[in-house]
């Protein structure tokens, strides 16, 4: 548990991250991290200040001697995922994270672990804290709401900050230096729906797929990986168009940065095609799991006979459902043209919802090229509106555009090889960093981002390695020594 997690190396690194993960920091309610934050910061006597939308910022002066050094901008974002597997009881809202090692990782039991951005956000507190690490002057800053809409980033006002470099530490490979990040921009498509009387003589089952990997829907998105949403869509489409299949309610995925790993749904078929519509269905569950037997090995499809429900979807409007589902994209629209296996736009088909007469249908679109994103999203947009679905675009912000020539990216490139006797990946990531929101108040700033071997983002099964993190601190430390002179 916590105790065993505070004696792993770098100790004052992973007690502030046991410390950090004590406190409950969903996205859009993070008040008590904020707090957090703040009494950490005062209770190392450092100017602590929150601007106008929550993000903090704790200054700390120069060690003796790294005076004449550039001052720099150190960040990481305070909310974290939370996912949880449908078998774990948990409150996110109450309930710490709980920990444990396995071999060279840390994980969480049955939920996220918020190691995404929780590591960065405690090797700032470390440095912080330190009383022996050479560094130029630091502004910690640390955003809110990044995993939901960059809201903190994008509130973020120019001239707060005096530093000349970023250093972001939101980076999950620590063979890999980010230079570029992808835009996005949340799709939601919605309509009502008149509920119709169950027909009689009918038979209902709930449909449960569970068991997908999931995760990241950046990082993720070209691996293959199952989409609830779509494999569920399968079904219903499948029993539908042979046995004229009703459906009452579908709850697919959670949150729209997340490849949704589970669906449930409740449909009626006529008693008389009973027979038929389960061997065909189940059939399908067979071809779909032969589909994914090498990706998604624990993939789980399950029909149980359930109580007849009252209402069904009226008929028109489940017909344009299923197929605007069947008809959006999902999965990579397009890769890079200059920059080898990197994604440049894909979609993401987060969360469906089907219940009580309302649809809703959320999607986060992702590209490093702002027209293509664009591109995307109107199709998206087109799909769901001959559908009849009223489509709104929200939480839009820009993507990070590479500087190869970055003064800071030479140091760090320079001491990757000096102390890995290796060549850094040097990279653009296909996903939302904030460095490219940003960018926007301090365009002249000179941005970077790395971080620790980080897997499974955004869904239950991420984990930290130990041994990379320790990786990641030495660099870290270094880094802070070889801070460019002032110009």
């Amino acid at each position: 548990m916590s105790s065993e997690i505070r004696n792993i190396a770098p100790k004052v690194v992973w007690n502030h991250f046991a410390d950090l993960n004590a406190v409950p920091r969903p996205s859009k309610k993070e008040e008590r991290v904020i707090q957090f934050i703040v009494d950490f910061g005062n209770r190392l006597n450092l100017e602590t200040l929150v601007d106008n939308v929550g993000n903090v910022i704790i200054k700390k002066p120069a060690t003796s001697g790294m005076e004449n050094r550039k001052p720099i901008v150190m960040q990481s974002h305070l909310d974290m995922v939370h996912q949880k597997n449908s078998d774990t009881d948990f409150d996110f809202d109450t309930e710490g994270i709980k920990m444990f090692i396995d071999g060279d990782w840390v994980k969480a039991k049955g939920t996220t672990l918020g190691a995404d951005n929780g590591l960065g956000v405690a090797s700032i507190m470390a440095v912080l804290s330190s009383t022996n690490i050479e560094h130029p002057a630091i502004e910690a800053l640390f955003t809110i709401d990044e995993e939901t809409g960059m809201t903190g980033a994008m509130g973020l006002e120019g001239g707060i900050l005096n530093g000349e470099i970023l250093l972001n530490l939101d980076t999950e490979e620590d063979d890999e230096i980010g230079i570029g990040c992808a835009g996005g921009v949340d799709i939601t498509a919605t309509r009502t729906y008149e509920q119709e009387e169950t027909p009689e003589n009918t038979t209902a089952y709930e449909i449960s797929i569970t068991g997908l990997n999931g995760g990241h829907s950046g990082m993720d998105i070209h691996k293959g990986l199952g989409n609830a949403n779509k494999i569920m869509n399968r079904l219903l489409f499948d029993g539908f168009t042979n046995f004229g299949l009703r459906i009452t309610e579908v709850n697919g995925g959670s949150l729209r940065n997340a490849i949704p790993r589970e669906s449930f749904a409740t449909v009626v078929i006529d008693t008389v095609s009973k027979e038929p519509f389960l061997f065909e269905i189940n059939e399908l569950i067979t071809e779909i799991q032969n589909e994914f037997a090498s990706l998604e090995p624990n993939l789980t499809i399950a029909l149980k006979e359930t109580k007849t429900p009252e209402y069904v979807m009226d008929l028109g409007i489940q017909i344009g459902f299923i197929k605007a589902i069947y008809g959006a994209l999902n999965g990579v629209y397009r890769m890079s043209p200059d920059i080898s296996d990197l994604v440049e736009t894909s979609n993401n088909i987060a969360r469906v919802i089907v219940k009580d007469g309302k649809i809703k249908i959320g999607c986060l679109t992702r590209s490093s090229s702002e027209t293509n994103k664009w591109d995307l999203a109107n199709s998206l947009r087109a799909v769901f509106e001959l559908a009849g679905f009223e489509v709104e675009f929200s939480g839009t912000y820009p993507g990070w555009l590479p500087n190869p020539n970055s003064d800071i990216l030479k140091v760090l490139k320079e001491l990757y090889v000096k102390m890995n006797n290796s060549e850094p990946h040097v990279a653009a990531c296909h996903a939302g960093l904030e460095c490219g929101i940003l960018g926007q108040n301090y365009p002249n700033m000179d941005m970077i981002s790395f971080g620790p071997n980080i897997r499974g983002a955004h869904s239950p099964d991420e984990r930290a390695q130990i041994s990379s993190l320790q990786k990641f601190w030495n660099f870290l430390i270094e880094i802070l020594k070889n801070i460019p002179v002032k110009s």
